[in-house]
């Protein structure tokens, strides 16, 4: 298969774009005390992280060694990057239970070498035909409920897209069936695996919440105890669930069994007659599971810097915003010799991108969404026109007004909405084949530990992604939310996992977790790598900021430390980013065509523990 190696992305190190790669002073959580390893030849051992691999014949970058492991084993074995997919986040479902199970859903972009096309496909999570826009609204208060108190409830749990996205994509575009893509994952989850200070950190994190639900606390804190980092992880009702789906197919969650026991566990959350915590049953029923639909869907596209940059349409916003930001950016020339004043254009394109986000994306099937205005150049022009080269907009700046005629510029507005909180749990990974198809795609359960409702004896958790709805109704006279929650209705993600094409064929693909976060650490990869001119591991690893129509920056360290004075000079507010995790925006992965048939795979050096990237054929 031939590359094209134009220009357009040429490899610029500049001095500044090297110093922005700094990420010394990241701040990761504490390793717990080790146990010692497992003696046993036979037992699990830690695997290798690698964060960076360049090669042929296939590409894998995710999160987790096991996961990237099956994945890379399935390309080798003549499955496409569709199977690898699958099969890597089925093993995700076992490693990383808190972030990806069939509890849950995604998004997938993916790039058809054959076709030379790009599809999406939408398996986000759908909510019950009963919920309402004051479902999340306590009448006692006329306030929404508490936000821990929605996400550990079974009212949180929308019905769960992963398996029908799965069967879409694998029908579609896989050429393996999916109880063959199950057996590594089956394995692992007998087996088991070595806890790592992230896993441990993870599931110290929902303890509380874990003990007060029986089936999940047996799972996830066996022996009442969180596990030891270096002991061995074992879900055999996992390994169970994923062998009857094996044999039962998909249509055992929407119209059969499983999907019974998840109804089950939702409607009547099996929590400890001891616990104080008041966990609210869900809407969900049987006719709600049946109704679902992963849809396959057009992806968004804009041109950037003579690149075609493809992502995820509504529901998730991921595609809008991060091409709204890059249109906007378009419009200005920006300099590697002069990071600041190009990071200055980011972070005001950001918050321009996320106001227009808040005011008009939700699930197309019930909202009227203006996508290809929002994603037109002359919208852009007008929006760009309001940002000063020497001076950052008070945030939150108002919306746009996406109508099709634009001026040359417009006063700024006062209207705005406060951002929705949006939980920042999810994963990405990115797969290419020896043929040139190429995959990007989130799947999550939304918080760590989603609902923390464990279906009895299934050995997954449950999401809860109905809190991406805008829980509170705006109050009479506001502007409407197109956000907020309804029947069958999809809540907004911003989900993005994006491929970029240069001259038709793909030469980058890009993602990360971090729930409303994503659509900024996809945007500043994209803007490393493009206009600074870092390489690709640069990209990933420099120290990030994110701008999201918020009063704030919220940056890590070494971000604030290396630009924080420059940028509030010119009226940027900087903070340290709250977290989960406290310092640590996202934990991307990616991968990058350098050449003919030749792919570098990237994941995160340090974030959350480094991630784990492999190649079929190592280059030498």
């Amino acid at each position: 298969m031939s590359r094209s190696t134009s220009p357009s992305l040429a490899l610029r190190h500049t001095a500044a774009a090297a110093a922005l790669a700094v990420t010394a002073a990241l701040v990761l959580p504490a390793a717990a005390g080790a146990a010692p390893l497992p003696g046993s030849p036979t037992e699990p051992v830690p695997p290798d992280r690698r964060p960076v691999a360049t090669g042929y014949g296939g590409a894998v970058s995710t999160v987790d060694p096991d996961a990237s492991r099956t994945a890379l084993d399935v390309l080798k074995h003549g499955g496409n990057a569709m199977d690898a997919a699958v099969a890597a986040a089925a093993t995700l479902g076992v490693t990383e239970p808190y972030v990806a199970a069939i509890g849950g859903g995604g998004y997938i972009t993916y790039y058809d070498a054959k076709k030379r096309r790009v599809h999406a496909l939408d398996g986000r999570e759908t909510a019950p035909k009963a919920m309402k826009q004051d479902s999340f609204v306590d009448p006692a208060t006329g306030k929404a409920l508490p936000f821990d108190e929605a996400v550990t409830s079974g009212l949180s749990v929308g019905v769960p897209g992963t398996l029908a996205q799965w069967d879409l994509a694998l029908r579609r575009f896989g050429t393996r069936d999916l109880s063959t893509l199950l057996t590594p994952a089956i394995k692992i989850a007998d087996k088991g695996f070595v806890v790592d200070a992230e896993f441990r950190a993870q599931t110290a994190e929902n303890e509380a919440r874990f003990r007060d639900i029986v089936p999940t606390r047996e799972l996830f804190l066996p022996g009442g105890k969180l596990p030891e980092v270096g002991s061995v992880f074992r879900n055999p009702d996992l390994a169970r669930t994923y062998r009857e789906l094996a044999e039962r197919g998909p249509e055992w969650m929407y119209e059969g069994g499983l999907g019974r026991e998840v109804v089950r566990t939702a409607a009547k959350p099996p929590v400890d007659p001891a616990a104080t915590r008041k966990v609210r049953p869900g809407l969900l029923k049987q006719s709600d599971l049946a109704a679902y639909r992963a849809l396959p869907k057009e992806p968004t596209h804009v041109a950037y810097r003579g690149l075609d940059v493809y992502g995820e349409p509504p529901s998730s916003s991921g595609g809008s915003t991060v091409g709204e930001a890059l249109n906007i950016m378009g419009n200005f020339r920006l300099d590697p010799k002069d990071p600041v004043t190009a990071l200055h254009y980011y972070l005001e394109a950001s918050k321009l991108a996320y106001a227009d986000r808040g005011a008009y994306v939700g699930d197309p099937a019930q909202v009227d969404v203006p996508l290809d205005e929002l994603l037109s150049s002359g919208f852009a022009r007008e929006r760009a026109c309001l940002i000063k080269p020497d001076q950052a907009a008070a945030a939150p700046v108002a919306p746009g007004t996406p109508d099709g005629r634009y001026a040359p510029c417009v006063p700024p507005g006062t209207q705005t909405r406060a951002l929705a909180y949006e939980g920042p749990q999810t994963t990405h990974l990115v797969v290419a084949d020896k043929w040139g198809d190429v995959v990007a795609y989130n799947v999550t359960i939304e918080q760590f530990g989603g609902s923390a409702l464990t279906v009895p004896g299934r050995g997954f958790l449950l999401n809860n992604e109905l809190t991406d709805f805008t829980l509170q109704p705006p109050a009479p006279g506001s502007p409407a939310d197109p956000n907020l929650p309804g029947p069958r209705k999809r809540p907004r993600s911003s989900m993005a996992p994006t491929i970029v094409l240069q001259d038709g064929r793909p030469r980058l693909a890009v993602g990360t977790p971090g729930g409303s976060t994503i659509i900024t650490t996809v945007l500043q990869i994209l803007f490393n790598r493009i206009d600074l001119g870092m390489d690709l591991p640069q990209a990933l690893a420099a120290p990030r900021a994110t701008q999201r129509n918020t009063p704030q920056v919220f940056a890590e360290p070494a971000f604030i430390d290396a630009f924080g004075r420059s940028l509030a000079a010119r009226g940027h507010r900087l903070a340290p980013f709250p977290g989960p995790t406290n310092g640590v925006i996202g934990a991307a992965t990616a991968l990058e065509f350098l050449g003919p048939e030749l792919v570098q795979a990237v994941a995160e050096p340090v974030r959350r523990g480094g991630g784990s990237a492999m190649v079929v054929t190592p280059a030498r």
